[in-house]
C-alpha cells in the first residue's frame, strides 16, 4: 500500500508510542536464539525506517524496501548517517528483486494485513523467501482477527500530537472477510492559525493463524513459533498483535 504524503509526513508523530527500540530488542532476541546475531536483515515494508535504524544501531546491515516513495524519502533522511550499511529500495514486497540473500527478513507493524487477497500473502511469502538464505529467519507480526472484530470494527480514534496537529481515524465495520477500510483525516494548523485538512485511506484484512502457518509451509518455511505481542508464549484469545517466527528450508 502506497501512503500519500499527508500520512507519510506525520507517520512518525503518530507512531511515537510504538517503541521501536523494544521491538527491535525482541526481534533480535528471537534471531539470537536461532543462531543469528550478525549479518544482513531485510526490513520489508519498512515505512519511514524507524525499525531499520534500530537494527543498524545494533550492528546489522539492512536492506529496506517499501512501496511508498513518500515513506522512503523520510527513511532516506533518517538513515543517511549509516552510509553503505543500508540499502533502500522502492519495491513491492510481493515482487522483490534484491541483489543477494539476507540472513533474516522482518515485516513489522501489521504490514502483512495490508495484503487483501490470500494469493497476495502467498506471493509476498514466496518473494521474501526467495532472498532468505537456507536456515535464515522470517519474522513478522499481524493484527489479529480479535483486533479487527472487537477493537477496530466500526470505531473512531482521535490522536493529538500537540495543539497544532491531530488525526481522526475512522474504521468501517469489519466485513465477512475480516476486511476493514480505514479513513484518515489529518488536521494541521498553518501560520495563519487555520487548520489544513488532508486525507488518506488504508485497507487491512485479518487472517487466521492456521492460514498463515499453512501458507508459510507451502512457501518453503518451517514455522518455529507463534507468539503473543513481544512475548515468548502462545497468543491469548484477546491478543491484538501476534508474531510469527519461521525458518527458510
Amino acid at each position: 500500500m502506497s501512503y500519500e504524503y499527508s500520512f507519510a509526513s506525520c507517520y512518525d508523530v503518530f507512531t511515537d508510542g510504538v517503541n521501536y527500540s523494544d521491538r527491535a530488542d525482541y526481534i533480535c532476541s528471537l534471531m539470537e536464539k536461532n543462531g543469528i546475531s550478525e549479518g544482513t536483515i531485510l526490513d520489508t515494508a519498512c515505512g519511514t525506517g524507524s525499525l531499520s535504524e534500530m537494527f543498524l544501531k545494533k550492528g546489522f546491515e539492512v536492506v529496506a524496501n517499501d512501496i511508498s516513495y513518500n515513506m522512503l524519502n523520510i527513511a532516506r533522511e533518517k538513515l543517511s548517517v549509516f552510509g553503505d550499511k543500508v540499502l533502500l529500495l522502492c519495491q513491492d514486497m510481493c515482487e522483490l528483486d534484491l541483489y543477494g540473500t539476507v540472513d533474516a527478513a522482518v515485516c513489522s507493524l501489521d504490514s502483512i494485513n495490508h495484503l487483501i487477497e490470500e494469493d497476495e500473502v502467498e506471493a509476498a511469502f514466496l518473494s521474501i523467501g526467495k532472498f532468505i538464505r537456507p536456515d535464515g529467519l522470517f519474522i513478522f507480526d499481524i493484527n489479529t482477527l480479535y483486533k479487527h472484530r472487537s477493537v477496530l470494527s466500526g470505531n473512531t480514534f482521535v490522536y493529538e500530537d500537540d495543539e497544532n496537529t491531530f488525526l481522526v481515524w475512522q474504521n468501517s465495520e469489519c466485513d465477512s472477510d475480516d476486511v476493514i477500510e480505514m479513513f484518515i483525516d489529518i488536521f494541521s494548523k498553518d501560520d495563519d492559525g487555520r487548520y489544513i485538512r488532508q486525507n488518506d485511506y488504508i485497507i487491512e484484512r485479518a487472517y487466521s493463524v492456521d492460514f498463515l502457518k499453512n501458507t508459510l509451509i507451502n512457501c518453503g518455511f518451517e514455522v518455529l513459533g507463534v507468539y503473543g505481542d513481544m512475548k515468548l508464549t502462545s497468543p491469548q484469545n484477546d491478543e491484538e498483535r501476534i508474531y510469527f517466527l519461521a525458518k527458510k528450508k
